[in-house]
């Protein structure tokens, strides 16, 4: 079974498997709010789909998984319709899930795609792949959860140098640090995603669902405060200067010219608690 959900590509594989590609290779399948309002609809589908037991979230470029939020959006004040009420980021990155879903990469994943990447449970990658969270080059943040599941997934002085420096990890190095799961040879993410997928589909449905949520809970534990951490950050950023240069010199196809210098919202503090691990 297919079907088109505006920029993303819905199939149903092994009966069990529900596919979504992202679509929309002429923008380097960046975000916009139709990617968004169709995640949404999408995720809500293949939780009250039955017979989906998994989901593999995949791209239909050959380069690059996602590119991450459309800059050309940003710039032009659209920045609220990159995410959804109860999807967050694309639709995808806050959105609740009981059902385990794959990312399937041959490609780079790239800020807000690497945090879709983060968003899913496991990730299949071939040798082509990188991943990285390069949002200080345009005066950003990555407020979609990648500040703190990159480094859950990594170790966090590595985490911390990709953040910091903009510069990606490939994926060798990442299915060494244990970032993913299978590795392939280029052109075969996909396929091994739907082993993964039909591995995880033989068991019982009830079972994997209640045990990742589980699971899920040892990781996210601390998470409502962590994502009001991004937000808070992504509205200090969002207030300078820096914020409305990144993507502007993106678009004229220069280098940017950095101010540094903040807005008038006051400056985050840490609050009174520390956060606890």
């Amino acid at each position: 079974m297919n079907a088109d959900a505006g920029e993303i590509l819905y199939e149903v594989r092994d009966g069990h498997t529900a596919v979504l590609t992202l679509n929309r290779p002429q923008a380097r399948n960046a975000v916009n709010g139709a990617v968004a309002a169709a995640m949404e609809a999408l995720v809500e589908r293949t939780e009250s789909d039955p017979e989906i037991r998994a989901v593999v979230l995949a791209s239909s470029h050959a380069e690059v998984f996602s590119a991450g939020a459309d800059l050309k959006e940003i710039a032009a004040g659209r920045r609220a319709s990159l995410r959804t009420e109860r999807g967050g980021f694309a639709g995808l990155a806050f959105a609740r899930r009981d059902k385990p879903w794959i990312a399937a990469v041959d490609g780079k994943a790239l800020a807000g795609g690497c945090e879709l990447v983060l968003s899913c449970d496991m990730v299949v990658a071939s040798t082509a792949a990188s991943f990285g969270l390069p949002e200080v080059l345009r005066g950003l943040v990555a407020a979609a959860g990648g500040l703190y599941r990159l480094p859950r997934a990594l170790p966090p002085n590595v985490a911390l140098e990709l953040i910091a420096t903009a510069l990606p990890i490939d994926a060798a190095r990442a299915h060494h640090f244990g970032f993913v799961n299978r590795l392939t040879a280029p052109g075969e993410a996909l396929q091994e995603a739907l082993l993964l997928a039909r591995q995880i589909g033989a068991n019982a449905p009830v079972a994997v669902r209640e045990s990742l949520k589980v699971a899920r809970a040892a990781l996210d534990r601390i998470e409502p405060e962590l994502r009001q951490r991004s937000a808070e950050a992504m509205a200090v950023v969002a207030a300078s200067e820096d914020y409305r240069e990144g993507p502007l010199a993106f678009i004229e196809k220069r280098a940017p010219r950095w101010r540094g210098a903040e807005g008038p919202i006051a400056r985050w503090a840490p609050p009174a608690r520390a956060f606890s691990s």
